[in-house]
């Protein structure tokens, strides 16, 4: 496996667990609830995760080198 099918499938998974953070943080208060402080903060280590993946990701064609087709 390839480092750039590796860090997909790391940013992949840490969107959907991102996801799932905030969506059970909205739907919490939805309910009337209110949440710890510290549950607020739960989304930014994935979101950090992300930023850096997605980071590479963006700057990844200008680094590679060209590609020829054929």
């Amino acid at each position: 496996m390839n480092w750039s099918n590796c860090i997909r499938q790391v940013h992949r998974w840490t969107s959907v667990v991102f996801a799932v953070i905030v969506a059970s943080i909205f739907a919490t208060l939805g309910l009337g609830k209110q949440p710890a402080e510290w549950v607020y903060f739960l989304p930014l280590f994935p979101l950090a995760i992300l930023l850096a993946t997605g980071l590479y990701m963006f700057a990844l064609p200008y680094l590679g080198g060209r590609r020829t087709i054929g």
